[in-house]
């Protein structure tokens, strides 16, 4: 156990957050994702809610401020309505180190599973939400 470091970030979390480069992307996926399906560098955080698990990350991770977009989440499928409250709880875990993010960007989930393809991560979570998926890009740390 590291000073500073959340207990929920494992050894392999936190090693895969410092090998990632400004512009790499992690996903963190619900229970249901085919993680195995799209990328070869899946991570287990069985039992964890993404929301905790951003809280966890976000102090040691910088987002990249250079893109419109540095948060992404699935966009539902045609006739079905996500539950707002996934994305409300996301943001409210993201406005504790990034208050400057007001929204996240939907994209249709073929065009989510094409970034899980590219990502250099993603994180199996205990996340049961419906479309409880999201793709962080990783900015520049800015030391002070």
């Amino acid at each position: 156990m590291l000073k500073g470091i959340s207990p929920l970030i494992s050894p392999e979390l936190l090693a895969t957050l410092s090998r990632m480069g400004h512009g790499d992307e992690i996903v963190l996926a619900d229970a249901h994702f085919p993680g195995e399906s799209f990328n070869r560098n899946v991570l287990r955080a069985d039992g964890l809610r993404i929301p905790d698990l951003l809280a966890a990350i976000l102090p040691l991770f910088e987002l990249d401020v250079y893109v419109p977009h540095p948060v992404v989440m699935m966009a539902a499928v045609e006739g079905d309505l996500p539950d707002p409250q996934v994305e409300h709880s996301y943001l409210n875990a993201i406005h504790k180190t990034n208050p400057e993010i007001s929204s996240v960007e939907r994209i249709d989930r073929f065009a989510f599973y094409e970034r899980t393809k590219e990502a250099f991560a993603v994180v199996m979570t205990g996340e049961t939400a419906k479309y409880g998926n999201i793709l962080l890009k990783k900015g520049v740390t800015q030391i002070i």
